[in-house]
């Protein structure tokens, strides 16, 4: 088996592991920062729109799942920068890195679901039940594969 890990990584001390892993996760954070911004910034204008008022009960449950979703992947992708700004100088960056990395993933599931409750809203409207829940189904499963699972197997097998 062979190591895809550049030798001059090998070589580097804990704190310069702890320094890069956290600019990555920050620089994940600046990717998915945008996307979760226009989702919320979306559904907050949503509720404003005329037709909003002829959504079923069902779509109006949908629309309040997302739009909390939305803001708690807003608060999770944002919530490293903050304790990162409060305790910097705490010297104890392994705990900022491992925290914040748990947020970030947090915030991922939350966007998941928000796009995934964006999608469902949006096929409900449009189309009758049965196509809102294949497509919501699939680009469900299509998050689930591409974001977790296609990690957590490569992690469960061990390989490199």
């Amino acid at each position: 088996m062979t190591s895809d890990v550049d030798p001059s990584e090998r070589a580097e001390t804990e704190q310069e592991r702890l320094n890069r892993q956290l600019d990555q996760l920050l620089n994940e954070l600046r990717v998915a920062m945008p996307g979760v911004q226009v989702l919320f910034a979306f559904l907050l204008t949503v509720p404003f729109q005329e037709r909003f008022a002829e959504a079923t009960s069902l779509q109006r449950d949908v629309y309040f799942a997302t739009l909390l979703a939305s803001a708690a992947a807003s608060a999770l992708f944002i919530a490293p920068t903050a304790y990162h700004r409060l305790m910097f100088q705490a010297g104890d960056k392994r705990r900022l890195v491992a925290i914040s990395s748990r947020l970030a993933v947090a915030g991922l599931v939350c966007l998941a679901v928000a796009m995934n409750g964006a999608v469902l809203l949006v096929t409900d409207v449009l189309f009758d039940g049965t196509t809102a829940a294949i497509t919501t189904a699939a680009t469900s499963a299509l998050f689930v594969g591409l974001w977790f699972a296609l990690g957590l197997v490569r992690r469960a097998t061990g390989e490199r």
